[in-house]
């Protein structure tokens, strides 16, 4: 269940605060082709799946952009911000792609909230993210989210 947020002030105060994780969600061969035709990356490693089973890891993998790309969807299963007017996605300060999303493994998003500064008419919001492979060592995705949200 997501964390509701209600207001700025609230937001402000909860810096610092891990605001807990999104359910698991199976990462599949379709989407991973989907992906590739939305973006043209037909690199052989997302897409050949008997030439993945020779590859480094066994089988195909999802584009590291299109795990960035699931955090949106993600973030509304641990987050929700109400009180405000709009809220808007500005960007990121970092992104990496740590370790591979195996097609079929099932992932989650942890978020925390990590700043909130002033800007005019309103709050520009810092939130880290790691989406994580489930029994995976290490996560798949680390970064640093920026959104704005507007009174």
């Amino acid at each position: 269940m997501a964390t509701v947020i209600n207001g700025i002030e609230e937001l402000k105060a909860m810096v610092g605060q891990h605001l807990g994780y999104s359910d698991w969600h199976i990462v599949t061969q379709e989407q991973i082709n989907a992906f590739a035709d939305a973006t043209g990356d037909h690199q052989w490693i997302h897409i050949n799946e008997e030439m993945a089973k020779a590859g480094p890891f066994g089988t195909t993998i999802a584009h590291g952009y299109l795990t960035l790309s699931l955090v949106p969807t993600l973030m509304t299963e641990v987050m929700t911000m109400t009180g405000v007017q709009m809220g808007v996605n500005y960007g990121s300060n970092k992104v990496r792609f740590p370790s591979p999303v195996p097609s079929g493994s099932k992932i989650r998003l942890g978020a925390a909230i990590a700043g909130v500064e002033e800007i005019a008419g309103g709050v520009q919001n810092q939130v880290d993210v790691t989406i994580e492979v489930e029994g995976a060592p290490k996560p798949s995705l680390v970064a640093q989210l920026v959104f704005r949200y507007y009174l």
